[in-house]
């Protein structure tokens, strides 16, 4: 059974799994922590929002592209990928902070894309300085 996990077709399935889980996990993290609705949203066709949550799974899987390569356990990778989405998310939290004159939910709601756009960034940005601490 050793031989089973060590097999590479296995283990890239087995961290594509966990990875695909906890992506949809720290999104819903996500949808708790902002004030509009994601999906009912990106239904509407706002594009701001669509935007912003592609980022945010774009910086999830890239956190945890730099987690699989760096670890060498499932578990170990999982951490690290967790440790990288509370940086993301307090990068958000930091975003949110340094924009006073606006609230960023309120104009990524309001299908204002030059902030969705912005949001996109800032979490695409993010995962690379987060994926290259991860070691």
């Amino acid at each position: 059974m050793i031989g089973f996990w060590e097999n590479e077709f296995i283990q890239t399935a087995a961290y594509f799994s966990v990875v695909v889980l906890c992506i949809i996990v720290f999104l819903a993290i996500f949808e708790l922590v902002t004030k509009y609705n994601n999906w009912d949203e990106i239904k509407r066709g706002n594009m701001a929002v669509a935007m912003a949550t592609g980022g945010k799974i774009f910086g999830l899987a890239n956190i945890f592209r730099y987690s699989i390569s760096n670890h060498d356990t499932l578990l170990t990778m999982i951490g690290w990928g967790m440790f990288g989405f509370l940086l993301l998310l307090l990068g958000y939290f930091i975003f949110e902070f340094l924009t006073p004159k606006f609230k960023i939910d309120d104009e990524i709601a309001k299908d204002n894309r030059a902030v969705g756009f912005i949001s996109m960034v800032i979490s695409i940005g993010l995962s690379y300085v987060i994926g290259g601490g991860i070691g």
